[in-house]
């Protein structure tokens, strides 16, 4: 169950869960704030929690909304993008061919038809960064399979606005950000090893924790590379 509530002028979406504790996030790009409460805490009791941390709550958004990576991409010569951590400057490449993706040295050639626009641009680079990764994932999976004794049935790609990451513990199906392929690899690993992980166990709990940290010890310093802010969740005990 999911709703919105408004709280010193911030939107904040609110969901019930199967949970014991209040969790308050504050999410990339925009600085989005969520709370997933416990099924039995009330609206004023979410409330309060969030206004005691307000201050916390507007220190995360105005970090995000800071973030170079917040700019709108346009889709224009010498625009710069991202691939797997690195920097590339665009280079626009209008032609009679089809539509195409080169890296050469620091540069992102983008190879269109004459006429195309930035939305189609952004199609054309989208579906680009959608292949690499997805180029780099079955050995991921096959590797750590074999390290955590567990299998992935299926696994694919996709838009997320609030996580990196997801999993079906029933399908033993994992998702994973499109994002991810502007990230340095080892964040792509992280998130890999976290989702296969909930196969083991399901919740973020300690045993989840002590499992990571058995596993990927310097999973804590990788987390906040790919969210770059040391800390951008609270967890309330009520």
């Amino acid at each position: 169950m999911k709703h919105h509530i408004s709280v010193s002028g911030i939107n904040v979406e609110v969901v019930r869960k199967d949970i014991k504790n209040l969790h308050i996030g504050v999410y990339p790009p925009e600085g989005r704030v969520r709370v997933a409460s416990p099924r039995l805490i009330n609206d004023d009791a979410v409330r309060l929690a969030v206004i005691s941390k307000l201050s916390w709550i507007k220190r995360q958004k105005a970090h995000f909304q800071k973030q170079p990576r917040q700019s709108k991409r346009e889709y224009i010569h010498r625009e710069s993008h991202y691939f797997f951590g690195r920097r590339y400057l665009l280079n626009i490449k209008e032609h009679d061919g089809s539509a195409r993706v080169e890296i050469r040295a620091n540069r992102l050639y983008l190879f269109v038809p004459y006429g195309t626009d930035a939305s189609r641009r952004e199609r054309v680079l989208l579906n680009w960064y959608r292949k690499e990764l997805k180029a780099r994932i079955p050995d991921l999976i096959e590797k750590w399979e074999g390290v955590l004794g567990v299998r992935v049935v299926d696994w694919g790609v996709k838009r997320m606005k609030t996580k990196w990451g997801s999993c079906s513990i029933e399908a033993r199906r994992i998702w994973l950000n499109l994002e991810l392929a502007k990230k340095p690899v080892q964040c792509l690993e992280y998130i890999v090893v976290h989702e296969m992980v909930h196969l083991i166990e399901r919740r973020h709990n300690d045993r989840f924790k002590e499992l990571m940290d058995e596993f990927m010890p310097s999973w804590r310093l990788i987390r906040d590379e790919l969210n770059h802010t040391p800390r951008s969740h609270e967890t309330w005990v009520y």
